[in-house]
């Protein structure tokens, strides 16, 4: 602790929250490094909030201009809550599965509380005082409010369920019929990427840095940023069938609900398959809008065709330029992010390698030096580390680009992505190159005209052509 720290102590009998475990949603999820699996939820989650670093300077703590405290959630238990003079004696599994109902219950009421906030603390007054236009909201803010009425819905099934002493007996068919009705964020979701840019491009401006940061700093917002709101939605969607796993847990086998939850999570699970299918389109779209080609050879088809980005991110090339790299279904393309009229573009870097040319090699730590510094060139001091090699597989386009990870984990991101995007390829080849059955060769003394010979080539050569186009699959690979 600081001597600041100690002149502001707070007296040992009283229970203080440290304020660094309030401070942002940021801080209670890992540091992302750019790393390689960048799924779309996780990338919006990590953009960092770029009007904090024009902010004034805060002014030196003291008591008397201690900050407001932030609001808090109501996190009382079920059983807290309940008048046990009116309720049946219960086992400790069904409280156990009455608290995991409620926690259902309370996430709803505290989704349907933030969306409310969206809309009338940051959506309202921003159009109100003209700070954002109309149509730059709606492309921010989406249809958010709309979403509303459909937690509501499930608000009331559940309060309707609930007994009079406070427990609910069944919520299997309830959840059953209300789970499909999530696609209706199918659109919302896939929106999201585009509207997080526009919300940071938008956060240059002063009225809206300095407006968002007294947000910030107000107790509604509990130091949660704008963002961390709208992505209250999507955060929500992949708790479902965590919470219903857990209602499923503390459910006796023959209970009625033990089939029907088992149903209800099977269909939460596809309806987070289509949400998450239609964001990977949108991401995958987003991006190749961006990208920025030098030559026409560039070009490759397969990007303008390509319908997922399995992942991408940040990599360090052999000269140590920082390298954003996205990996497409059939093409891994490099490029170097660039601004072109305040618009973030990525400048395709060399050739792109379509997966099925590629080659990959796993390199060991200090098996190659990094970066072009004269300096460099005479260290022997640390190794060069998490490094790997991606190649053409082709020998008559045989450039390779040595890439550098952050750390051994985002290294290996990158590896396994690599790996199963290759194997893919490899295995969709295999498919196509199974040898067809061939047609019965005639008798050579059978008669045959010269109009019925074939004009495709000879079952031989239909052969060597399979072979030559499996082959190019079928490199080998330096696996850990």
């Amino acid at each position: 602790h600081t001597d600041t720290d100690e002149v502001l102590a707070e007296p040992s009998s009283k229970r203080v929250r440290p304020l660094g475990r309030v401070t942002s949603l940021a801080n209670l999820i890992s540091p992302v490094k750019n790393g390689a699996v960048r799924r779309f939820g996780h990338t919006i989650q990590s953009i960092s909030f770029r009007g904090e670093s024009k902010s004034p300077a805060p002014k030196p703590c003291s008591k008397s201009a201690a900050p407001t405290p932030p609001k808090r959630r109501n996190s009382t238990l079920w059983s807290e809550s309940q008048d046990w003079s009116q309720t049946a004696p219960l086992s400790s599994r069904e409280i156990k599965r009455q608290e995991a109902i409620y926690e259902l219950t309370r996430g709803e009421q505290d989704l349907i509380e933030d969306l409310h906030l969206a809309r009338k603390a940051y959506h309202d007054p921003m159009l109100k005082l003209s700070i954002m236009s109309q149509e730059e909201l709606t492309h921010i803010f989406g249809d958010l409010d709309a979403y509303i009425p459909l937690h509501e819905d499930l608000l009331a099934q559940l309060a309707k369920a609930t007994g009079p002493d406070g427990t609910v007996k069944e919520i299997g068919q309830i959840v059953i019929g209300w789970l499909p009705r999530l696609r209706a964020y199918r659109d919302y979701c896939s929106n999201q990427l585009a509207a997080k840019a526009l919300l940071d491009q938008r956060k240059q401006d002063r009225r809206v840095q300095d407006f968002l940061q007294r947000c910030l700093e107000s107790p509604f917002s509990r130091k949660l940023d704008l963002w961390s709101f709208l992505d209250v939605p999507r955060s929500r969607l992949v708790k479902y069938p965590l919470l219903l796993r857990e209602v499923l847990r503390h459910t006796p086998a023959q209970h009625p609900d033990t089939s029907l939850l088992q149903t209800a999570i099977s269909i939460i699970q596809d309806v987070l398959s289509d949400i998450n299918m239609r964001q990977g389109e949108s991401e995958c779209q987003y991006y190749t809008e961006k990208l920025e080609f030098l030559h026409e050879s560039q070009r490759d088809p397969r990007i303008q065709a390509s319908k997922n980005l399995l992942c991408h991110g940040e990599l360090r090339n052999k000269s140590g330029t920082k390298l954003h790299v996205f990996l497409f279904t059939e093409v891994l393309v490099l490029t170097r992010p660039v601004t072109r009229t305040d618009r973030q573009v990525y400048q395709v870097y060399r050739q792109p390698i379509p997966v099925q040319d590629l080659q990959l090699e796993d390199l060991q730590d200090g098996d190659v030096r990094m970066g072009g510094s004269f300096r460099g060139a005479f260290s022997t001091v640390e190794r060069t580390k998490n490094i790997f090699r991606i190649r053409f597989a082709d020998g008559s386009r045989s450039r390779s680009h040595t890439l550098q990870g952050n750390d051994v984990f985002h290294k290996q991101q990158w590896l396994n992505c690599l790996r199963s995007a290759i194997a893919e390829q490899r295995q969709a080849l295999d498919t196509l190159c199974k040898p067809a059955e061939l047609p019965i060769e005639p008798d050579e003394n059978s008669p045959r005209n010269v109009s019925e010979l074939p004009s495709s080539p000879s079952p031989q050569k239909s052969r060597r052509s399979r072979r030559s186009l499996c082959s190019m699959g079928k490199r080998k690979e330096t696996m850990l």
